[in-house]
């Protein structure tokens, strides 16, 4: 297993923790899997993943501010910002996938995509990633190439809670296609950042507080 195995390291399981909040966001608003599994299961996916995207978030929000860090005080202010910003997106996350767990589809005002990105968590996600982006942009590496992905999955998010917004007056929402279709692409999105940040968090020579925060996170 070599460089994909390190179970030592915080980062590593910040990935792995990442990874599987993506994958249940990925499978949960993929077509068809809701008439697969029932809406009160695929709300649960969605409950799930949320809250191993707050796990991975808080340990990653820990690295930037606690332990040593050689990093230039620029690049740990953004990571510091980038984190503490996504965590709180992940808690809003956590609170609109519970609220859809216990309500359902068949209430007022409730359908299929209660349970996408709501508009303040995928904000959220959204800045973080323009932070974290920001703080390794001078950079071609592999941080980089991460940063990039998850920032696309941010948007992805994004758009998906745009998608989302009930009309009043149609009595549905902007389009249901697209916010099923983006919030699963954004949820690949950050299933790839994860999955490349393993080996580079196995490769390094010692646990850096803000090593993960620009390369893990949405």
């Amino acid at each position: 297993m070599g460089a994909w195995w390190s179970p030592s390291r915080i980062s590593w399981w910040i990935g792995v923790l990442f990874a599987i909040g993506a994958t249940c966001f990925t499978v949960g608003a993929l077509p068809g899997f809701v008439e697969l599994v029932g809406s009160r299961a695929d709300a649960l996916v969605f409950f799930v993943g949320s809250i191993f995207f707050t796990t991975a978030a808080a340990l990653q929000c820990r690295q930037a501010f606690v332990g040593e860090d050689a990093l230039p005080a620029r690049r740990r202010r953004l990571d510091r910002w980038s984190g503490a910003v996504q965590l709180v997106g992940t808690v809003l996350f956590n609170i609109d996938t519970f609220r859809a767990l216990q309500t359902g589809f068949s209430a007022p005002g409730y359908d299929r995509l209660v349970w996408t990105p709501d508009a303040l968590g995928s904000a959220c996600f959204l800045v973080s990633g323009v932070l974290a982006y920001i703080a390794v942009s001078r950079r071609r590496d592999a941080e980089w190439r991460i940063a990039s992905v998850n920032l696309l999955g941010c948007v992805a998010f994004g758009i998906a809670a745009v998608a989302s917004f009930f009309v009043p007056s149609r009595g549905s929402v902007v389009s249901l296609a697209a916010a099923n279709a983006f919030t699963s692409f954004g949820g690949l999105c950050f299933l790839v950042g994860a999955i490349l940040l393993l080996p580079d968090a196995s490769s390094e020579p010692s646990p850096s507080p803000g090593d993960g925060l620009a390369a893990a996170g949405p």
